[in-house]
């Protein structure tokens, strides 16, 4: 899982600097699917459940499960999440990050900020013998704090030999709540936040999620293995 996960940091990281004004989500798209195959993968998400794109790109009211497309031009201002995931010898990797593009207002470079923050106190949270709802809440305290809310019609997962396994994870929960923690798991945390409210609606393509409220949303996510020593995020290099 290792080895999954470092070829979606590595294409993270070659996103991340192509990210600017008046490129398209689909240029993204395009340099995603390429690096993978080069790297003998597979692009997870393609043909998941009929998805029929390598990357998720969502702009600014966009919460998850954004399209690429070539009309979709990123404008000075705006916040992208790219979220993206790839298949390797079996196993999968799953890691999201929300961008600013160009220059972004104080507000939502707050909310960038504070939505990667919460995904790395739910990483400290995840230790063998803490519950699973540690972590929900971990990521729940630190954003609300902030005046931000967390999605709930979207949570994280377990992931191995499939993209989405046992357990779900919530951004949001009671702590000292849910199963306990044991080595070996892995779980791919993955804080969606809202500056407004937290509801959200599926557009008509069935798959782009925005905010009911038109407020801007953040998304970070990493694949986080639980391990006797500590967390071990593999979808970092």
């Amino acid at each position: 899982m290792r080895r999954s996960n470092v070829i979606v940091a590595e294409i993270h990281q070659l996103l991340r600097e192509m990210v600017r004004p008046g490129i398209t989500t689909m240029d993204l798209e395009r340099v995603a699917e390429e690096e993978t195959l080069k790297r003998g993968a597979v692009p997870a998400f393609k043909g998941y459940s009929g998805y029929p794109y390598c990357l998720c790109t969502s702009v600014n009211e966009e919460v998850v499960h954004g399209m690429p497309s070539e009309k979709k031009v990123l404008q000075e201002g705006d916040i992208l999440s790219v979220d993206f995931g790839v298949l390797l010898d079996g196993y999968f990797g799953d890691a999201a990050i929300t961008h600013p593009v160009g220059s972004i207002s104080e507000e939502a470079a707050k909310l960038v900020k504070v939505t990667e923050e919460s995904l790395g106190k739910a990483i400290e949270a995840c230790k063998v013998g803490n519950r699973l709802y540690d972590i929900s809440h971990a990521v729940q305290s630190h954003v609300e704090k902030e005046g931000f809310s967390v999605v709930r019609d979207f949570v994280g997962h377990g992931i191995g030999q499939e993209l989405h396994e046992a357990p779900q994870v919530p951004n949001f929960g009671d702590p000292g709540m849910g199963p306990r923690l044991k080595a070996g798991m892995v779980l791919a945390i993955e804080p969606m936040i809202n500056i407004g409210g937290h509801g959200v609606r599926v557009l008509e393509d069935g798959w782009t999620a925005i905010t009911t409220d038109g407020s801007l949303s953040a998304h970070f996510e990493h694949s986080i293995a639980i391990t006797d020593n500590g967390p071990y995020v593999l979808s970092r290099l």
